[in-house]
């Protein structure tokens, strides 16, 4: 069992990928905690509290002690709470396990930002290029079912982004970027991933999601 479960908090919002990161590395340990739901629209003072810099969520509290984004908090949870290890014990290994999980956020999830979110032809046209490029290199990375191998780890944590938000991203704006043809790995992937057992139970419901994500879009103003 957990120890110290009942002085677990989570500030996060039910449709963020990066704190659904977290609610994926708390059931995979078995941690029971309180989710707090953020208005960040009128965002309460515990988060200011928590995380006074950047005063987004997710935000982790344990024992009164904040920790704040997503896979830094993903790595303390690993390192508190032992059993089923989310990062790899090698030194070596675990060091890849951090390029990737920056990898997809610095490089593909901006890449997949601009070529979805932006009403610039150019501008999306080279964010789909960068994104395509960008993808094609977790592509040749996956070697097995997993990231983790048999069993998901940090990388497969950080990517569930790219296996669950991209295709409501893709489905909004009509634009397919991580199809069967293209990235076949990838994509079975992502299949696997959405279908464990844990991460099943951890992402928020599919529906209300998209309608979101088509009402942003939506009011996205058109180039000029």
């Amino acid at each position: 069992m957990a120890r110290n479960q009942e002085e677990v908090k989570l500030l996060g919002v039910r449709g963020s990928p990066f704190v659904c990161r977290v609610i994926i590395a708390l059931k995979l340990k078995g941690v029971e905690y309180e989710f707090i739901e953020e208005n960040l629209g009128n965002k309460s003072d515990l988060l200011i509290k928590y995380n006074p810099i950047y005063k987004k969520v997710p935000v982790l509290v344990h024992n009164e002690k904040g920790v704040s984004e997503s896979l830094v908090i993903v790595e303390y949870i690993d390192e508190t709470w032992k059993g089923n290890p989310i990062l790899p014990i090698e030194p070596y290994h675990k060091a890849l396990a951090r390029f990737w999980t920056k990898f997809i956020d610095d490089k593909i999830f901006a890449a997949i930002r601009k070529a979805l979110f932006t009403k610039d032809e150019k501008e999306r046209e080279e964010g789909i290029e960068e994104s395509l490029e960008a993808l094609q290199f977790l592509e040749n990375e996956l070697k097995d079912k997993f990231f983790g191998g048999d069993e998901i780890n940090f990388v497969d944590i950080a990517a569930a982004i790219i296996a669950f938000w991209v295709p409501i991203f893709e489905e909004v704006v009509g634009i397919e970027l991580v199809t069967s043809v293209k990235f076949p790995k990838l994509y079975n992937w992502s299949q696997e991933l959405i279908n464990h057992p844990i991460v099943k139970e951890s992402l928020p419901s599919r529906d209300p999601l998209l309608a979101y994500f088509k009402g942003l879009f939506a009011n996205i103003p058109a180039s000029k």
